[in-house]
């Protein structure tokens, strides 16, 4: 049997509420956009913006030029950090070189690296719950030349040798999956009982509602799709949510990489997307969708979200200065 014919459709498709771009993600496209309008081409990003494809491609198009060291920079140019945040190293090289420099750091990011400054001030070491190697838990990790260690799951809290144990404080990665980083924070709680908790979860209110959308939806559905980057964090914590639950659920950069066998004998698909994916890519899996035979559309009831940050001074295009 084909798998384009009827039988294989899914009938409807569930609509995840909230999905796709938060507030952080907005701002620091919005940073690099406005930049190159006031500025003029070519703006420099350090990393991608946010982790996406279209939206990195859609931007160098646009003249945006990616880089990860800065000496790739030329003197004199217009520098972007991207949301996941940097170094106090890559802050200071960057100053020293004299670029013009807009901070696109999540400010929900910026609170943690704020927070272990102060502690760190008042003589705390630092457990951080996050994964090896992500940028944001490069640019937290760095904003100290040291005492901050790494835990990525209940193993290496286990392994863990602070240097003293009465005063820890625990920070975390703000795209983490909400149950496995309540798991390790149980475990380091177990371990160091004084350990100082965020005074906040340090998980994003945007990462939480998309995390809380999926557990809904996921019992309702023969399986999810996750429209997301596979370097996006909080993308791959929703398909690792689903398949959790008991949910098929694959994760697609595009409606390209839709696959007609995935479908078949599904009634009712889950769609959603990660906190840096856009719309339009979600409109185009429905038109997919759709067009393998999918007849209708139905969003789900969610946690609406208001939140919007401010830009950096600087970016004002209507300003008279």
């Amino acid at each position: 049997m084909s798998a384009a014919t009827p039988a294989a459709a899914p009938q409807e498709i569930l609509l995840a509420e909230p999905r796709g771009f938060c507030a952080g993600v907005d701002r620091a496209i919005e940073i690099v956009e406005r930049a190159l309008e006031k500025f003029g081409a070519p703006i420099y990003v350090r990393h991608e913006i946010v982790h996406n494809t279209y939206v990195v491609n859609d931007l160098k198009a646009k003249g945006a030029v990616f880089i990860e060291a800065l000496q790739d920079v030329p003197a004199g140019s217009t520098l972007v950090f991207s949301a996941h945040g940097v170094s106090r190293a890559v802050q200071q090289e960057a100053a020293d070189r004299g670029f013009r420099i807009f901070d696109a750091t999540c400010p929900l990011v910026t609170k943690v690296h704020v927070e272990v400054a102060k502690l760190h001030k008042e003589g705390y070491e630092f457990i951080m719950i996050g994964h090896k190697g992500h940028p944001e838990v490069e640019g937290t990790m760095g904003q100290l030349d040291g005492g901050i260690h790494l835990v990525e799951d209940v193993a290496d809290v286990a392994r863990l040798q602070p240097a003293q144990t009465e005063r820890l404080a625990v920070v975390t990665q703000t795209t983490l999956s909400v149950d496995d980083a309540a798991e390790i924070a149980a475990a380091i709680r177990a371990r160091f009982p004084n350990a100082r908790q965020p005074k906040q979860q340090d998980i994003c209110y945007a990462t939480q509602n998309r995390q809380d959308a999926v557990k809904v939806m996921s019992p309702q559905v023969d399986m999810v799709i996750v429209v997301g980057s596979p370097t996006s964090s909080n993308s791959n914590r929703l398909a690792e949510l689903a398949r959790k639950l008991g949910t098929d659920s694959y994760m697609v950069d595009s409606a390209d990489e839709l696959q007609a066998q995935w479908f078949e004998g599904r009634q009712r698909v889950g769609l959603t997307a990660g906190a840096s994916a856009p719309e339009i890519l979600v409109r185009q899996v429905i038109d997919r969708l759709k067009a393998l035979g999918a007849v209708s559309v139905r969003k789900m009831d969610g946690t609406p979200e208001t939140v919007k940050f401010p830009l950096p001074k600087g970016l004002k295009l209507s300003s008279s200065a």
